[in-house]
């Protein structure tokens, strides 16, 4: 066999096997099956928890700002109920009457950093160490940003506020909305 045509085969193969590696990687990142959903907060005890009531307020607060009519990341809407229980490109996210199996709970939680929601702060993410709006290393904080620094709040500059994550009381309310049957 031709040294050309050996080379190219290996490298088809190791594309090949990256995506794969890939695909698997994406497919557990959202796997409720590999989330401690015993660390969930628990149901809130309020009965009759309606989306319009009761969760479009914590989601227009904490969550329409990724995942809004203009900006849906994954293509996960949170705006409207119709939206949520659609889900996005990673499927459904709510399991309405069993909260425990549904991502959007596990994801709002924040008990398991792969899937946390919103993200929680890495190095190289806004905020997290040597992310952007992080200080420089070695800086002090009385120094100042240093010359030709980005304008603080991330992305959206000043006026950009990064999601606070739901209290988990807000998490078990969330809760009490899908175990009533996410009406």
């Amino acid at each position: 066999m031709n040294r050309i045509y050996r080379h190219a085969i290996i490298e088809a193969a190791l594309v090949l096997v990256t995506l794969s590696v890939l695909a698997q990687e994406k497919e557990n990142h959202w796997d409720i099956t590999k989330v401690d959903v015993s660390k969930l907060p628990p149901a809130a005890s309020a009965q009759g928890v309606t989306y319009d009531k009761d969760i479009k307020p914590l989601f227009d607060a904490s969550c329409v700002g990724c995942h809004g009519k203009m900006k849906p990341h994954a293509g996960l809407r949170l705006d409207s109920l119709e939206a949520v229980l659609k889900g996005g490109r990673d499927g459904k996210m709510v399991v309405p009457g069993d909260s425990a199996k549904s991502l959007l709970v596990a994801a709002a939680a924040q008990i398991d950093d792969k899937i946390a929601m919103p993200p929680k702060h890495r190095p190289g993410r806004p905020g997290g160490p040597g992310g952007p709006g992080a200080p420089p290393p070695g800086s002090t904080p009385d120094a100042g940003p240093p010359p030709n620094t980005p304008p603080p709040g991330g992305p959206g500059g000043p006026h950009h506020r990064p999601s606070k994550p739901l209290t988990p009381d807000q998490v078990g309310l969330v809760r009490a909305w899908i175990d009533q049957g996410a009406n």
